[in-house]
């Protein structure tokens, strides 16, 4: 596991920041004299480093570049973020989540010597010099009280959600909420946990590569996080269109991560201040081409995302049986809908196997996406059904007159399932539904069934096997009982085959979900494994259609690919 200087160093962080960004311990002091974090206001990153060159002027030191600075900024207020604020053409970079202390000296000087002003999360200015000093700690509780009224609020790295952050063009997220979000975010999940723990990048024995330190890892899965965190801000607000945005900007399409590129930018000293906020920002083009090269790194990559696009699937669909809005329905299908594309783009001249990696998890997000969204609308149409007394009754006359026995002998042979167990599941099936039961009592229902026939494989490596066998099990009988009904031109079918189609794909999300736990994985990962063999080269991805790829190979998922119902709209 690769981590931080040990022995006496750990225990001195001040020596730790020093040693990693070759500055004199009195400016980590000085930083820390005259800086504190804070909730809900920023500071221009210009402004921070303009400070810094005076401090080094008055005292004689040897100043560091923009990006130097920018990193003993980060190391020594953990969590501290940068944001773009600002109208379209006049935008600037600030670090967001730090002020200067109300008893500092800097709290009335700005770059020309004037009274400083202080730019709320709302963007709008605040009042300068010491009248702003002594307001903000006064505000700070009336904010925090304010914030947690507000469901529009942006997510910060701890899930908390604060005051609405203007944006300009780079990340696009709206400055205010219309009412129609406001709305559909009620039937959102939490985003408090939605940023998976931080983990380090494991090399165990194998030695980094040549130019890449410690310091190199923790900066880029710093970014990583924080990348993830405005990915989750632009999904919560809804403005799913954002997402394109943030990854050409985090991955920089045909610039800094291209090969050519490589040469271009040798050194962090060569950086640009207004790139910081990507991968290229603090890490040198040798550096960062080594890294995403890495094994460990596409591991590290890999898991990060199956964790987090998993959340990012709780979020917008916390509950798939629940009821939401035809108008965040179709939002998400169309997010999905783009996902593959737009990350392929954003990644044109990264390493082939990152890209794989990533397009992969990305893939098995918008096919998740796709498929819960259909579950969720084959539920309220079912529902409807279900609360409908004479349909109800209509279903259970037309059920007591199939062959039941016929049916079995037909399946028997192709199944071989135990002849009690699919008795009682018989005898289950009308008993509950002539007690004209609700969606959420048949749902306990399936995850009854679904527990006792896979109980008995719990705790055994051929695990996914059975389950993957009783879907299809499940599948080729229910699709008997749907064949006597046809034959018999039951006035029911439709209900029936409406209940059948949701049936099916709630016991596919049953067993999804027990296969992962199995398998001490996320649902995400586990859909994944059925990818793994779809995307080869970028010339396959020409092929890609959301749906299927060519070369794909169902024996090898761990759990069968269910394609679009033809009744879904793109």
């Amino acid at each position: 596991m690769v981590s931080g200087s040990t022995s006496a160093v750990d225990n001195d962080p001040q020596a730790t920041l020093a040693h990693a960004t070759r500055v004199s311990p009195a400016t980590v002091q000085w930083l820390m004299d005259n800086y504190e974090t804070a909730e809900g206001v920023s500071l221009p990153r210009s402004t921070l480093y303009n400070h810094y060159l005076r401090h080094c002027a008055d005292n004689k030191l040897d100043p560091v570049n923009a990006a130097s600075f920018g990193k003993l900024i980060r190391s020594v207020f953990l969590g501290l973020r940068t944001r773009r604020l600002g109208t379209r053409g006049n935008s600037k970079y600030h670090y967001y989540g730090i002020r200067i202390k109300p008893t500092s000296p800097l709290i009335n000087v700005n770059d020309d010597g004037s009274p400083i002003t202080i730019r709320s999360s709302s963007g709008h200015l605040k009042k300068s010099g010491q009248q702003a000093a002594t307001q903000q700690t006064a505000q700070q509780t009336q904010q925090t009280t304010q914030q947690t009224q507000q469901n529009q609020g942006k997510v910060t790295s701890s899930g908390q959600k604060n005051a609405d952050t203007h944006y300009d063009s780079h990340t696009q997220v709206p400055a205010e909420a219309s009412p129609q979000t406001l709305q559909n975010q009620q039937y959102l999940g939490d985003v408090s946990t939605a940023i998976p723990q931080y983990e380090e990048i494991d090399y165990g024995s194998s030695p980094m590569p040549t130019g890449v330190t410690c310091a190199h890892l923790d900066t880029f899965t710093t970014l990583y996080k924080e990348h993830s965190e405005t990915i989750l801000e632009a999904v919560f607000n809804l403005q799913f269109t954002t997402v394109e945005a943030l990854w050409k900007r985090f991955w920089l399409m045909n610039n800094n991560n291209s090969v050519s590129a490589v040469s271009g930018k040798s050194s962090s000293s060569e950086i640009s201040d207004d790139d910081e906020g990507d991968l290229a920002s603090l890490l040198p083009s040798s550096v960062l081409q080594a890294l995403l090269r890495s094994p460990p790194v596409m591991v590290y990559v890999r898991n990060f995302d199956y964790k987090f696009y998993q959340n990012l699937v709780d979020v917008l669909i916390p509950d798939v049986l629940r009821s939401i809005p035809s108008s965040l329905t179709q939002a998400i299908r169309n997010f999905a809908k783009s996902l593959e594309s737009w990350l392929y783009n954003a990644m044109l001249g990264c390493p082939q196997e990152l890209v794989n990696i990533k397009v992969t998890a990305v893939a098995s997000l918008a096919q998740t996406l796709r498929r819960y969204t259909s579950l969720n609308h084959l539920a309220q149409a079912a529902r409807a059904v279900l609360q409908n007394s004479t349909q109800i009754s209509q279903m259970l006359a037309d059920l007591n007159r199939v062959d039941f026995h016929n049916v079995q002998e037909q399946a028997s042979w192709v199944c071989q399932c135990d002849v009690g167990m699919v008795d009682r599941l018989e005898e289950d099936f009308k008993a509950t539904l002539q007690q004209q039961n609700s969606l959420e009592q048949w749902a306990d229902w399936l995850r009854t069934v679904v527990t006792r026939v896979l109980r008995p494989h719990e705790g055994k490596t051929d695990f996914p096997k059975h389950a993957r066998q009783f879907l299809l099990k499940w599948s080729f009988y229910s699709s008997m009982v749907i064949r006597d009904l046809t034959l018999r031109s039951a006035a029911s079918f439709g209900s029936f085959h409406l209940i059948r189609l949701l049936y099916d794909e709630y016991m596919f999300y049953l067993v999804e979900h027990k296969v992962a736990t199995s398998l001490r994985l996320t649902p995400i990962a586990v859909i994944s494994q059925g990818y793994n063999n779809r995307v080869s080269d970028s010339s396959n991805y020409s092929i890609y259609n959301g749906d299927t790829v060519s070369n794909h190979r169902p024996d090898e998922a761990i759990l069968p690919t269910f394609k679009r119902l033809k009744y879904e709209t793109s």
